[in-house]
């Protein structure tokens, strides 16, 4: 029986980001995959700055910007397709480095994550196989699989399991979790076009608040446009598969461009929930992605929580692997992620229902409340700032109860050198950020534990997050997550750091 440290099942994009992360750090991994090629059609289409920084830190900088646009942020329209109100988001690169959000093709994306997967001699790939069954014992996980091809069975053995297997996870059923509903679930039409016309429409996200029938268009890429419907009960995807009875619902962004010019790639029903699943590891096997929580897309966090799953488990389990960490540390990924999930979710949940929500009514309280809501505190920043929350308190979280601070939120990546930014000299290790000069010893004793060190100087970016913050030193995690960060640069803040670097 073949052993191997990590199997990964499932490989959409959160298998394929966990495996490249853990092949960085020198990790033999095993993907298991039901198919051997790519799904086809396109499933998530944005991303936000803080997931971008995840795929630059793949290696997939210039390869995800020749496959994306930055998008402009969010017009809410009414039945007339009135704007009733605009949230712009800034298409420059941000504190992370890039845009706050991006359109993308998801089969193009897969795409380049294989492609960039193949660099990497210590994972294997395998597609036409799927696991039947996860059994734990106190060194390890037996692997059973079923070559779907050949009908033949064969097992694996590994320290550790990835669940990446989505919404249906097999893995999350092998350690008795359940998915927890959090009180939405709707029915909608996806349609995907590709068309050369140019529908000459904003490029930002439009949801069109119609009691009747609530919709979102967007573009994803140069030739290629999504709209969603919400779909009326007794209504099915097979209602509008004939194109006389679809087109009627895209003329209103379509215009007079005509039918034959336009390509309908897709027309699918998703039923769009919001689920949590109650427990997110058993020893060995870990949940992440769609298996571990389903999000709506109003704000287009799906595939991004998964990827922010993998970045944060991946370094503490190959730390764990090479013996700079303590199996411990493993105990913050449920904690450190479900919360921020949560929020994730609650924050989608919110937005869909305000903006598909009441009838007629909500329609009315919409028109005289959504031209006003850049007047609210807070609220544009809410709709328009990509920033997520802080992790949970943690191990590997460490602030005041009462004061908010750095702890938890990530490092931005600000162009340290004159030329390269933080992530790129960092390369996946601890870091120390301080706006104090340390000592001889100090810098010995960072140097010796293998972490980075920058020092803020004054007029520069992290010297100025520093300062907001009110700190002048802080720890930052491989995953650039604040570990901790203090007023001084103290001997228990360079204990912080682990040998290693993770």
């Amino acid at each position: 029986m073949r052993t191997v440290p990590v199997v990964i099942v499932g490989a959409g994009p959160t298998g394929l980001t966990a495996a490249t992360l853990l092949a960085q750090y020198g990790v033999e991994c095993l993907i298991l995959e039901r198919w051997e090629s790519i799904y086809p059609q396109p499933r998530a289409v944005a991303l936000d700055d803080e997931v971008h920084r995840i795929l630059a830190r793949l290696g997939l900088r210039d390869e995800f910007a020749a496959i994306s646009r930055p998008h402009h942020g969010l017009r809410l329209l009414d039945r007339d397709m009135r704007v009733l109100a605009e949230f712009r988001r800034d298409t420059a690169p941000g504190p992370h480095g890039f845009p706050q959000g991006s359109m993308f093709d998801q089969p193009e994306l897969e795409t380049i994550l294989r492609r960039n997967l193949q660099q990497h001699g210590t994972v294997t790939f395998r597609g036409n196989v799927e696991v039947t069954g996860l059994t734990q014992d106190a060194s390890g996980v037996r692997v059973d699989v079923t070559d779907t091809a050949t009908g033949e069975h064969e097992s694996v053995r590994a320290a550790y399991v990835l669940g990446c297997d989505g919404a249906n996870s097999l893995s999350r059923a092998s350690i008795g979790a359940a998915m927890q509903g959090l009180g939405f679930t709707q029915r909608w039409l996806v349609i995907d076009v590709v068309t050369e016309a140019d529908l000459g429409q904003w490029e930002g996200v439009h949801q069109l608040a119609d009691p009747a029938r609530a919709g979102t268009y967007m573009r994803v890429g140069k030739t290629r446009y999504r709209w969603e419907f919400q779909l009326t009960p007794g209504e099915t995807a097979d209602d509008y598969r004939d194109l006389a009875r679809l087109h009627p619902l895209i003329s209103r962004w379509t215009g007079d461009i005509p039918v034959a010019e336009l390509e309908i790639i897709r027309v699918a029903e998703y039923t769009f929930r919001a689920q949590l699943a109650d427990r997110w590891r058993d020893r060995r096997v870990f949940l992440l992605g769609d298996a571990a929580h389903l999000t709506p897309p109003f704000i287009g966090q799906g595939m991004c929580a998964g990827l922010r799953d993998a970045m944060n488990l991946a370094w503490k389990l190959a730390g764990v692997l090479d013996g700079t960490l303590a199996e411990t540390v493993l105990d913050t990924y449920e904690i450190e992620r479900r919360h921020h999930a949560r929020a994730m979710i609650k924050l989608a949940k919110f937005i869909g229902t305000a903006m598909t929500a009441g009838g007629e009514f909500g329609n009315v309280i919409r028109r005289a409340v959504a031209p006003r809501l850049h007047l609210v505190p807070g609220l544009t920043d809410l709709a328009t700032d990509s920033r997520t929350p802080p992790l949970h308190r943690s191990d590997l979280v460490v602030r005041p109860r009462l004061r908010r601070g750095l702890a938890g939120r990530l490092c931005p990546n600000a162009i340290v050198d004159g030329q390269r930014r933080f992530d790129d000299l960092a390369a996946g290790r601890f870091a120390i950020v301080t706006s104090i000069e340390p000592s001889a010893a100090q810098r010995a004793d960072i140097e010796r534990r293998g972490a980075f060190l920058v020092v803020a100087h004054p007029g520069s970016e992290l010297h100025r997050w520093l300062r907001t913050g009110a700190a002048r030193a802080a720890v930052v995690r491989p995953d650039g997550t604040v570990l901790h960060a203090s007023r001084r640069l103290l001997p228990q803040t360079i204990d912080a750091v682990r040998p290693g670097g993770g």
